[in-house]
């Protein structure tokens, strides 16, 4: 196996990746490093745990598609073929192959699901493994399928009815239609992005609302474009006063 891994700044100069928690970054690049000829690993929580990296690290890796993790937990760089060419007289096959023919190559050189396969064989770890209810509507997830298997006005049916049920709790209904417009375009890049991610960070969000009463929400226009992607402070709800000397910060 190579010693030697490469970056292209194609991936990490771009504002999404900057955009990431340093820690989160880190992770990335040492899983990187520690990655087989084929981007494959086969330990990637003991790299997390090496590097002091968070479960959050590996999930929002996941979520924004630098890794593709499978549902035992071998993990791919999606876009390992992007940084990194290995000459052929130094090049050692993965050994995860039954994983890789799980995988086509596509035209910017990255890895991604062949589409005829069972869905179910990449772990969705975006979810965060968390049910988040809004209000009294609850998103029916299992419909997503429709969005990539329906015509495309069913499609747009489906996702405007997700829509309405986050929206509906959004704090500031400004710029409704470029918030739709935004959403729509998000749901249909990935299904890897889910209604579960977002309502999680739209919880996450509300949550930094109320703490930080200072802050004003942002219209829903900006929120929906890559905004729910910032980082939230979520209150420590078992922080418990010090009656002596006050609140311990």
């Amino acid at each position: 196996m190579a010693q030697r891994r490469m970056f292209s700044k194609k991936i990490t100069d771009t504002d999404m990746f900057l955009d990431l928690p340093a820690s989160a970054q880190n992770l990335y690049f040492h899983l990187n490093m520690h990655a087989d000829d084929d981007g494959f690993l086969g330990n990637v929580k003991t790299i997390k745990r090496m590097v002091g990296a968070s479960d959050d690290d590996l999930k929002l890796l996941a979520a924004k598609q630098l890794i593709l993790v499978f549902e035992d937990g071998v993990t791919v760089i999606r876009d390992w073929r992007v940084h990194n060419y290995i000459q052929k007289d130094r090049y050692r096959s993965t050994i995860y192959t039954d994983h890789k023919r799980e995988l086509e190559v596509n035209e910017n050189q990255q890895y991604q699901r062949i589409e005829n396969m069972d869905p179910n064989c990449i772990h969705n770890v975006s979810n965060l493994e968390t049910q988040v209810r809004l209000g009294k509507d609850r998103l029916e997830i299992g419909k997503d399928r429709d969005i990539y298997t329906s015509s495309p006005a069913k499609a747009d049916d489906h996702l405007s009815e997700n829509f309405e049920s986050i929206w509906k709790e959004y704090p500031n209904k400004a710029g409704k239609k470029e918030a739709f417009r935004h959403y729509k375009k998000w749901r249909k890049e990935s299904k890897e992005h889910t209604d579960e991610y977002l309502m999680a960070k739209l919880k996450a969000y509300k949550q930094d609302l109320a703490v930080n009463a200072w802050k004003k929400p942002m219209n829903g226009s900006t929120w929906f474009n890559g905004r729910f992607n910032d980082e939230y402070t979520v209150p420590d709800m078992n922080q418990q006063p010090n009656r002596a000397k006050g609140y311990q910060f």
